[in-house]
């Protein structure tokens, strides 16, 4: 947790990013749950950037949760996760975050990943999404 309200010149932003928790496996009616990880990197090798806000929504845009109530700090190339169990079904097929973000005006924009995933038996499902900056 940090204390930004201090900070000058820092550069505000938004980002969103599409999760899925389940995905429809052979029909409409049939789905498949999948756990998601969620990776929050600063791809700065020397600035430290603000994360302000994580808020989870479900497929019909209603908010899930949020997943910190402060801002926090991730330090130059630091990686923090989110993890969406495969039974937490909260979210369904069109579940996403939206982000609200800081960083000084010469560091580069995070990056916001969802990787999902998932194995029954010998088969295995797995793919990534690609955060998209909305503001």
């Amino acid at each position: 947790m940090v204390d930004i309200s201090q900070k000058d010149s820092l550069e505000v932003g938004k980002t969103y990013l599409s999760i899925y928790s389940q995905i429809y496996s052979l029909t409409e009616h049939k789905t498949h749950n999948l756990t998601a990880m969620v990776s929050l990197r600063n791809t700065s090798p020397s600035d430290t950037i603000y994360l302000l806000k994580a808020d989870y929504f479900d497929t019909k845009g209603h908010l899930v949760r949020t997943y910190f109530d402060n801002a926090i700090y991730l330090s130059p190339l630091e990686t923090i996760e989110i993890v969406i169990e495969e039974i937490d079904v909260e979210g369904g097929t069109g579940s996403n975050f939206i982000f609200d973000w800081k960083i000084p005006e010469s560091a580069s924009e995070p990056l916001f990943e969802g990787i999902m995933n998932s194995t029954t038996g010998q088969q295995g499902i797995s793919f990534v999404t690609e955060g998209k900056r909305i503001e």
